[in-house]
């Protein structure tokens, strides 16, 4: 007997509706994405979205100490690392996973993520869509690809580019973590409850009666809200992330940060170190993406993310970091190229390329 890797129910609302409650259930693996998890999720929320008694929809994962790690990787490239498994199975996975969170992008009906505890990742991916981004005073977010030789993906490079000045750009090669006075400040987040008030958000959700379904949301996140937030990090230093980050090209940028004594501020230089211990690949596609991503719309940039990520998939740095970080744990990834002095356009565009043989998966979104 198999057990889906998602829990889903249906709660009861005071107005005579449905709440659809949708839970990741490895609490194990930090309710880490996987296949199976997608494929379980879309056509639940499709079949929510169409069911006029369902009113809204609750996407959480098991457990206190994450929402969502992130997508589990390690199965998607051991055919790269090993020679075993299907090198195909990326493809398949970042398609089904973006087009995932496209429609939560999309959808239809009030969607609210409670992003407690870790939300890194494919974690973001599920969270950032939604019309209600809950966070909590546990709450960690971070892109952090630059370490395993991928990138900001599963719409990272849509909305990193749309954030204030540089700070998105400085995300993406520090993989800052950020907490829930972050997260409101930069738009990622749109409330704040503690995490001890989960029942009592289910039980206020339930209890709305006939007023409109919105303003009810809308009061009771206003009641619950969290009253004393963690302290800021990135507002504090806004100006200097803005210094860190203000160069032309990466190649200024990378002498700058790998040259150049770190800062005093503890909080700055662990992203700099994050950034010198990372993929020189990766950081050439988050330049470029959060370079080139700001003027393309969601469905363009999910369209484009399919083919750099199954791309990176295919190339070295991919596997390489996923064997460094999570299978073998040595923490010495060996990038090729080593350098970004060797990342060459040529190499960068090949990136960019439909894979050979394969047609486009998100050509309808």
């Amino acid at each position: 007997m198999t057990t889906s890797p998602v829990a889903f129910e249906t709660l009861a609302m005071a107005n005579g509706r449905q709440i659809g409650v949708a839970t990741l259930d490895s609490e194990r693996s930090l309710n880490a994405l996987t296949l199976a998890m997608v494929e379980a999720l879309l056509p639940q929320l499709e079949q929510w979205a169409a069911d006029e008694q369902v009113a809204m929809v609750i996407l959480r994962g098991r457990g206190e100490r994450a929402f969502c790690a992130g997508g589990d990787v390690r199965d998607l490239t051991q055919a790269a690392r090993t020679g075993e498994g299907d090198p195909l199975a990326p493809a398949e996975f970042f398609a089904r996973e973006y087009r995932l969170d496209y429609l939560i992008h999309q959808y239809a009906k009030p969607l609210l993520v409670w992003g407690t505890g870790v939300v890194m990742g494919g974690g973001i991916g599920l969270f950032a869509g939604a019309r209600y981004r809950v966070v909590t005073e546990t709450s960690r977010l971070a892109m952090p690809e630059i370490g395993i030789g991928l990138y900001p993906d599963v719409g990272g490079s849509y909305f990193l580019s749309r954030l204030s000045g540089r700070i998105g750009l400085f995300l993406g090669l520090g993989a800052s973590q950020l907490n829930a006075a972050d997260a409101l400040y930069l738009g990622m987040a749109t409330h704040a409850v503690a995490s001890s008030q989960w029942q009592a958000l289910l039980d206020d959700l339930q209890a709305i009666g006939s007023s409109e379904l919105q303003n009810g949301i809308d009061a009771v996140l206003g009641n619950l809200a969290l009253t004393e937030l963690p302290e800021a990090q990135v507002e504090p230093r806004a100006e200097a992330i803005e210094a860190l980050c203000a160069h032309d090209d990466l190649s200024a940028l990378d002498v700058a940060w790998r040259t150049q004594e770190l800062p005093d501020d503890a909080w700055l230089a662990k992203a700099i170190k994050t950034y010198r211990r990372g993929s020189p690949t990766s950081a050439a596609l988050v330049w470029k993406q959060w370079h080139e991503s700001k003027t393309m719309s969601l469905a363009d940039v999910f369209r484009q993310e399919w083919i750099i990520s199954t791309q990176c998939a295919f190339h070295a740095d991919f596997p390489e970091g996923v064997r460094a970080l999570l299978v073998d744990k040595d923490l010495s990834p060996r990038w090729q190229p080593a350098t970004l002095a060797e990342v060459s356009a040529s190499f960068i565009a090949e990136h960019y390329a439909l894979p050979e043989g394969m047609t486009h998966p998100l050509a309808d979104l």
